[in-house]
């Protein structure tokens, strides 16, 4: 998965220490002033289900961003194995600049190939809590853990790992007030 760059001041859901509360109140008064059709297309840059987007998009206005997360939550538990096998799909694999190493190149893409000829599904990770710097690092180390779970096991991680990137692309999509 191509990681998106942080939110400004930290990791998803909480005040972040810079962020002051009013920039998610600006973000998120404007997303829920959005027709509907473009509060789907955001939604669904969070989470490529068509179904959560629509969900998430039609239960606007979202009093804060706590309830925005929340309702976030509720609906990823609630997504279908085929709900959440279109949003994987949707996620990008991670990439290397192209000046990394070939070796690097190659490892990454044999990792990925072989989770994916394990779980049928493309790997997806919340790199949040992490340096870019160590994101290439931590996909190779996630993949590697999550090799030997088993396909129920792997599934329940795959799922956690949708919403807190769902989360986390949220809080960056109401932090990013226009005109910034």
């Amino acid at each position: 998965m191509q990681p998106r760059p942080p939110a400004p001041g930290g990791g998803p859901g909480a005040e972040h220490a810079g962020t002051p509360p009013d920039d998610h109140a600006v973000g998120l008064a404007h997303f829920n002033s959005l027709p509907f059709a473009a509060a789907e297309a955001a939604f669904l840059e969070c989470c490529g289900s068509l179904r959560w987007a629509h969900r998430m998009a039609a239960h606007r206005p979202y009093p804060d961003l706590g309830a925005l997360l929340a309702a976030s939550d509720e609906a990823g538990y609630d997504l279908a194995p085929g709900d959440i096998a279109e949003a994987l799909a949707a996620e990008p694999a991670t990439c290397l600049h192209h000046d990394a190493p070939r070796a690097a190149h190659l490892a990454l893409r044999a990792a990925h190939a072989a989770y994916e000829s394990r779980f049928g599904h493309a790997f997806v990770i919340c790199l949040d809590s992490h340096a870019p710097s160590q994101h290439v690092d931590q996909v190779l180390a996630g993949i590697r853990v999550r090799l030997a779970h088993e396909v129920d096991e792997e599934r329940a991680v795959t799922a956690e790992e949708l919403r807190r990137l769902a989360r986390s692309r949220i809080v960056e999509l109401v932090t990013a007030a226009p005109g910034r």
